[in-house]
């Protein structure tokens, strides 16, 4: 079986090469996620790039990745759909706008609805 051939540092997973001994990577476990009353969602309706497919995107969560993905799964689940987590953006398969902005209201959340 042969290698695949790296074509850059972004190929080597995401290693951060540094000659300052004293460097740390920066990481988001220790960041602290705000409040629902405090954040301010914006739920997107697409299709763009996805085969034609419609989909649900949530944006603008602050907080930690275990929290934003708790939330995706709890999305997911009532809505009865897949979705995932990537970029710091929710992902809900299918137009289910409407019913995830009543479900993030009645979590305390601050919602907007954008595009549509």
């Amino acid at each position: 079986m042969a290698k695949k051939k790296l074509n850059s540092l972004e190929d080597l997973g995401g290693f951060v090469f540094s000659t300052d001994r004293d460097f740390e990577p920066e990481t988001d476990e220790g960041q602290e996620t705000l409040s629902p009353s405090e954040q301010l969602l914006e739920a997107h309706f697409s299709n763009k790039g996805r085969g034609g497919k419609t989909v649900t995107v949530i944006k603008g969560f602050n907080g930690s990745d275990s929290d934003l993905k708790d939330l995706a799964k709890l999305l997911k689940t009532k809505c009865g759909v897949g979705g995932s987590v990537k970029e710091g953006e929710i992902i809900i398969q299918g137009n289910y706008r409407d019913k995830i902005i009543d479900i993030l209201n009645t979590l305390g959340y601050k919602t907007k609805r954008v595009g549509g």
